[in-house]
């Protein structure tokens, strides 16, 4: 659909998209119209248009050339949480551009790269830690591949697609198709988008540890044992969401100090594997129909604007 662009005005960007990214859990949630009314304002992207539960226009994560604005940012490849288009107008303020080392094809995985760390600095891992993580798309993936960084982690990937295996050892870490037996975890993250994700995660946590729940259900939900030993091996439940930085950093960390890390952090080329498909802005309407309805096999799918 066509829309009229805004007037620039003063301290703004006009950006010409070269790529953009599906994030493929929300938005295909969104697409379906499965956002509870409870949370219709606390999931509005930064630059969504229309309500929920729709039509609205949703997406965040968009890579694009800055074709107006500060001489400083005229010319430069940048990112923005910005929806699927292929020119915008927002502040100077809402872009960021990308270091040298990141291409414009892999910068999509920046808000995906945010919320894994912020993640990671939930879930506090320590060297050495026995690290599950359930579910392999793209925020557990890369969650394992952070946690794995650390000295003398062992980090295992769990997922009942086989095909992601590639993934996991791409990325140096273990896999499974199915969770481990008597693995005594010293941290488990789920983020399979599975209730059953999250019961195998508690199973294979060890006593005093923390479960990290990153899956987002929507308005679906979910039952869990939390009769048996849960009690008896004093297990956590703790919540991540990327809206927020943990309580711990606000003191010194920043938002944009946040998305600088995320794109430093994507200038490793080996996380090119989790960017599995790519599509025309053309094919996007029938393509997120497509995902809405069956997304195996796909991680990140990236959008092309020509």
């Amino acid at each position: 659909m066509a829309a009229p662009l805004p007037e620039r005005q003063e301290g703004d960007v006009r950006v010409r998209t070269l790529y953009s990214g599906i994030s493929r859990g929300t938005e295909t949630l969104v697409f379906r119209g499965e956002v509870p009314p409870s949370q219709y304002e606390v999931m509005r992207a930064p630059f969504q248009e229309g309500d929920f539960p729709g039509p609205v226009k949703y997406g965040y994560a968009n890579v694009g050339e800055v074709e107006e604005g500060p001489e400083a940012l005229v010319g430069r490849t940048v990112f923005c949480l910005y929806p699927h288009q292929d020119r915008y107008v927002v502040p100077a303020s809402a872009v960021v551009a990308l270091p040298s080392a990141v291409p414009p094809e892999r910068a999509i995985l920046a808000a995906n790269m945010e919320t894994a760390i912020n993640a990671v600095w939930d879930a506090r891992p320590g060297p050495g830690d026995r690290v599950v993580v359930f579910g392999a798309g793209v925020v557990g993936s890369l969650v394992a591949w952070l946690c794995g960084q650390l000295p003398g982690s062992h980090v295992l990937l769990v997922d009942p697609d086989g095909s992601r295996r590639s993934v996991a050892e791409a990325l140096g870490v273990h896999f499974s198709e199915t969770p481990p037996e008597g693995a005594d975890a010293d941290l488990v993250v789920h983020a399979s988008g599975n209730p059953a994700g999250l019961v195998d995660a508690l199973a294979v946590a060890g006593p005093e540890a923390v479960v990290l729940e990153l899956s987002w259900f929507g308005d679906q939900s979910v039952s869990l044992p939390l009769g048996e030993a849960f009690h008896a091996r004093r297990l956590t439940i703790r919540s991540s969401q990327v809206g927020r930085l943990p309580v711990d950093r606000t003191p010194r960390w920043t938002y944009a100090r946040r998305m600088a890390l995320a794109l430093e952090l994507l200038a490793d080329p080996v996380l090119d594997c989790l960017v599995t498909g790519e599509s025309t802005f053309d094919e996007l309407p029938g393509l997120m129909a497509s995902l809405a309805e069956d997304a195996a096999g796909v991680l990140c799918h990236r959008i092309r604007y020509e």
